[in-house]
């Protein structure tokens, strides 16, 4: 197991290591300062690895992204919103799980950018209303966090969906980031055992992902400067154009 999982490793081309490096840095500045950039990653990934061996290769760095953002903002989640959300999340990794189990990598990826894209416009939509509607009542949770779950479980793209959620719901930079960062690190664990259970994570993957690791790390802290730094006014709009970018480009 060990020298086949070192064997993968060596046999990646120069290249497709060159792409798999600057996905991780994608992946760690995504937890800890643009959470829009978390997609363009996933993208790279599918790029140069089979689709469903992308998931899982990717959803180890992002757990180690997770760990670093949950303790860079342990103190700025909104604990009450995370647990309203629960159920409906909870119900979407379920039926993402069924989703991937069912139909073929192509037709989840299509599936989940055309779902994201009508999700995020009709989030700027009710965004720009005289008066906007409160999103965070059940109804709004129900949908968003439904959402979230299927397409994170379904293809590691459920940043699109909760990054709209919580801009609608006016939070700060660093409460933003924080609700978002302890929301993804239990999604990410929720996920975890099904991914294994799918085979979407073998030891073949892991052996890349150790390598990976040290540019999630040193990208994540390199987030967290820049989001000290980043005022909402500059946050709210970038956010916004690169969640649609990444969600349009599964649909390519």
């Amino acid at each position: 197991m060990l020298s086949s999982g070192l064997a993968y490793a060596s046999s990646l081309p120069a290249s497709t290591w060159a792409i798999l490096i600057v996905a991780a840095a994608a992946t760690g500045i995504a937890k800890t300062a643009l959470p829009g950039a978390a997609t363009l990653a996933v993208a790279l990934f599918a790029a140069v690895l089979p689709a469903k061996e992308s998931t899982g290769t990717m959803l180890v760095l992002l757990l180690i992204g997770d760990v670093l953002a949950i303790w860079m903002y342990r103190h700025d989640a909104d604990w009450s919103e995370l647990r309203r959300l629960v159920p409906g999340v909870l119900a979407g990794v379920m039926l993402g799980a069924v989703f991937l189990h069912l139909v073929s990598d192509e037709a989840a990826r299509r599936l989940i950018g055309a779902l994201l894209l009508a999700l995020i416009a009709a989030t700027l939509v009710l965004m720009r209303l005289p008066e906007p509607p409160e999103v965070q009542g059940p109804l709004g949770r129900a949908i968003y966090g439904t959402a979230a779950g299927f397409t994170t479980m379904a293809a590691n793209a459920g940043g699109p969906v909760t990054t709209m959620y919580f801009l609608a719901s006016r939070f700060s930079v660093m409460a933003f980031l924080g609700t978002t960062a302890w929301f993804f690190f239990t999604v990410n664990l929720v996920k975890l055992p099904l991914s294994i259970g799918l085979g979407l994570i073998r030891p073949e993957t892991l052996w890349v992902d150790l390598v990976l690791v040290p540019v999630v790390i040193v990208s994540a802290l390199a987030g967290r400067w820049l989001a000290a730094r980043m005022d909402k006014r500059i946050f709210d709009p970038l956010v916004t154009i690169l969640t649609v970018a990444s969600a349009a480009h599964l649909l390519v």
